[in-house]
């Protein structure tokens, strides 16, 4: 018997409650995720959770997600974040897709000439959420479990953010795809590595596999290293000495997470060289995207912590 199955039949015959039960299992397998020393000991690790997020509801909780609107945006992308149903919503059972309870779907909307309060005019419109002073830990592990859309310039991204002027307050990247299937990126950016920064990992995925099945994308974070895993897998580690070759170690304050679906931009062209029909997005993307399969779906987010 493997290490998850005997974690999941002790879960099971322990607690009744399905929402428990599931709880307890995602809390389980972040640690067996996300710590190799883990799988390598056969051990289990007492972890207890910060945060944790299954989409459950008819709504988007207010209580632990900001809806960002912006009019204005960053790394030359196209698109507007709004906060509308259109962009971001839940889906319930079935319709899922393979969520274990609901999911969220964050959607790209083709929405010609929309103008922004700031006045700026956009094609696209799309969603991004934080948890900006709701939820924010130093240290841990922080886990979601995805599913993207592939297409050339769609820029998804699952990561942490300092409060604070950037890069100063540190930026831990543990998931972002451009587009292309076969792989995802991790990074970490602060004062000395940032924006193209040194600190970058692409990770491809096996064969028979890629970024539009259902994948784990995990960060392990301590004081001393950042571990990143797809599906248990580690696929990065960086040190605080590999950092500090470079610049401050900016990873000992409070963090909070983004979930956000950009749409072309720098990084997204940077590896299409794309420029039209849009900065870093195709054309067979921009009638993805008109046709409605543009779209990002979140099972669950899980925030954990060594127990003390």
């Amino acid at each position: 018997m493997t290490i998850d199955e005997i974690l999941y039949a002790k879960i099971t015959k322990s607690l009744t409650n399905s929402n428990q039960m599931k709880l307890a299992y995602l809390t389980a397998f972040a640690a067996l995720f996300t710590l190799s020393a883990f799988a390598q000991k056969n051990q289990l690790k007492k972890v207890d959770t910060v945060f944790f997020e299954d989409f459950n509801e008819k709504t988007i909780d207010r209580t632990k997600w900001n809806v960002e609107v912006s009019g204005t945006t960053n790394n030359d992308e196209q698109q507007a974040y709004v906060d509308s149903a259109s962009t971001l919503y839940l889906l319930k059972n079935a319709k899922a897709q393979g969520a274990k309870n609901g999911a969220l779907v964050i959607k790209a909307v083709y929405h010609k000439g929309y103008t922004s309060k700031e006045k700026k005019t956009y094609d696209f419109l799309s969603g991004r959420m934080n948890t900006e002073n709701k939820m924010q830990f130093t240290y841990g592990t922080a886990t979601a479990r995805m599913k993207i859309a592939a297409g050339a310039g769609l820029w998804p991204a699952f990561w942490a953010l300092g409060n604070g002027k950037w890069p100063d307050c540190g930026e831990i990247d543990v998931m972002e795809t451009v587009g292309d299937k076969s792989w995802t990126s991790n990074a970490l950016h602060g004062p000395g590595y940032f924006g193209n920064t040194p600190l970058v990992y692409r990770a491809t995925f096996p064969a028979g596999t890629d970024v539009t099945r259902w994948h784990v994308y995990s960060v392990d974070w301590t004081h001393d290293s950042i571990v990143f895993s797809v599906d248990g897998k580690v696929t990065y580690t960086v040190t605080r000495a590999m950092v500090e070759k470079y610049g401050r170690w900016a990873f000992d304050n409070p963090k909070f997470l983004i979930l956000n679906f950009a749409l072309g931009g720098g990084y997204p062209n940077g590896v299409n060289r794309i420029k039209t029909p849009y900065y870093g997005i195709s054309q067979q993307t921009v009638d993805k995207i008109k046709a409605g399969k543009a779209k990002v779906l979140v099972d669950w987010v899980l925030v954990t912590k060594p127990a003390k």
